[in-house]
């Protein structure tokens, strides 16, 4: 009995021993995106890397980015030539981070999990682990956190969540890769700023602890937002209108967004605190002795939980707990990361108006998009709540045949109504052509690009023709 708990006990030193790189995973990815151009396609597939790291429970924590539309995932061990198969169990776009797990038996054998540390200190020292392009090896690189702040995430595109920048390199292949600190994880190498020189940003704890908590339950629901908008409550003249004492700071809520943000609160609330955080008169708070913006205090919770906020309001104090969720009416203006919805008829293709179909008119797709599309996408459900439509449906592209050879406006533009019915996301389309009950079929257009009419007859015996000869083997995706 006692040379077996000693044979332990050496084993048990020999795991604490292992130095951190020991933990650190290889990440080999083959992705297949969708082509946005011809939504029933897939673009080539594509090899990249990246890193990951292990974490309690025989799990890898790695970046979303380095997973998102992967085919396969290989992942190799500290020194070891040898691929295994991994799998995502769960993945959170909104902050960047997936979990991945590994069937195959003794891959997880010596390779203690990395502790998970606390949010760095601004001017302390960091140091990245990963595998970036250049090479095989693991590679090391020392830095110093030079900032704390929200930041946006390009993986989702429109999502500010905590970040933490360092001069240490963070170059393709470091995503997913940890960054440590005293032996510990303090973030998670994601995202850098081109052009900008010695400049790379973590993903730091607050951030990784609120998605691994937010898994627990097997599902992940993502960081939840208060729906509100504030504006700096600095105007002497401002405050008095308000009648907020000089001895209390605050910021104005400027707009509502949410239904629980209406059901709760005011516009002209003044933010007074919270959970436990004041609310200073620029909208910010102190977190860890970070100067940070108020909305971070309400992704803290998890999505329904409710967070204690106190408010002026018409001349008094007031407490209230308000329940925060998961803003999901902005998905199309973001990353989505779904499968693309479409559907073709007589060689016209009809897909919702979403950030990733405007990435099909280039780099410069913002410069070159009409402006009535992007107010479409961007700012009529807050400008204009009543009239958005819950899915705007752009004509996408003609797929050329005599039936619609006729037509001037081909692509690119934003449907307003076909044969007189409103078209609010991809269903009413389907049923104003399918069910068409006059002879033609009139497509009118958003903005000055007028109507295209069809003989309705004559594109429904062509439809499967041009299906055919364009290789369309599903006329939709919904």
């Amino acid at each position: 009995m006692k040379k077996l708990c000693l044979c332990f006990l050496l084993l048990s030193n020999h795991i604490q021993a292992l130095p951190p790189e020991a933990s650190v995973i290889q990440i080999v990815v083959f992705t297949q995106e969708p082509d946005w151009d011809e939504p029933w396609n897939s673009r080539p597939v594509s090899r990249s890397t990246g890193t990951g790291f292990v974490i309690e429970g025989n799990r890898i924590m790695t970046n979303a980015h380095v997973v998102t539309w992967a085919k396969q995932i290989l992942v190799r061990r500290y020194q070891d030539s040898q691929p295994f198969q991994a799998r995502v169990s769960h993945i959170g776009h909104d902050c960047d981070l997936a979990i991945l797990e590994v069937d195959a038996p003794g891959f997880f054998d010596e390779l203690p999990p990395l502790p998970l540390g606390t949010l760095p200190s601004v001017r302390s020292t960091v140091v990245t682990y990963g595998y970036p392009a250049g090479g095989e090896q693991i590679s090391y690189t020392s830095g110093v956190v030079s900032r704390i702040e929200l930041q946006s995430y390009t993986h989702p595109g429109n999502r500010r969540l905590l970040a933490v920048q360092t001069d240490a390199a963070i170059n393709p292949g470091n995503s997913g890769g940890p960054v440590i600190q005293d032996g510990k994880v303090v973030g998670v190498s994601f995202q850098g700023i081109p052009g900008l020189e010695n400049t790379g940003f973590f993903i730091p704890p607050p951030v990784f602890d609120h998605f691994l908590k937010d898994v627990e339950d097997g599902d992940y629901d993502g960081f939840p937002q208060a729906g509100v908008r504030m504006a700096p409550l600095q105007n002497p003249a401002e405050r008095a209108y308000l009648k907020v004492p000089s001895q209390f700071e605050g910021a104005r809520i400027d707009t509502l967004f949410s239904d629980s943000a209406k059901e709760h609160l005011k516009k002209d609330d003044v933010l007074l605190k919270v959970g436990p955080f004041p609310v200073a008169r620029d909208g910010t708070i102190l977190y860890e002795k970070n100067q940070l913006h108020a909305g971070l205090a309400f992704t803290l919770a998890q999505n329904g939980e409710t967070v204690p906020v106190l408010l002026w309001r018409d001349g008094e104090e007031v407490m209230l707990n308000l329940p925060v969720w998961v803003n999901r009416e902005d998905a199309a203006a973001g990353n989505s990361y779904h499968l693309p919805r479409y559907y073709v008829y007589a060689g016209m293709v009809f897909t919702p108006l979403t950030k990733d179909y405007l990435t099909t008119f280039g780099q410069n797709w913002s410069s070159v998009a009409d402006t009535g599309i992007l107010y479409e996408l961007y700012y009529r459900k807050k400008s204009d709540p009543d009239n958005a439509r819950p899915e705007p449906i752009m004509l996408a592209a003609t797929l050329a045949h005599p039936v619609n050879a006729n037509m001037r406006v081909r692509g690119r533009v934003m449907v307003d109504q076909i044969n007189g019915k409103k078209i609010d996301r991809l269903e009413d389309a389907i049923d104003a052509l399918e069910n068409a009950t006059t002879p033609f079929l009139n497509l009118r257009f958003i903005g000055s690009y007028g109507f295209e009419t069809l003989h309705a007859e004559d594109a429904a015996t062509a439809n499967q023709s041009i299906l055919n000869t364009y290789g369309v083997v599903n006329d939709r995706r919904l």
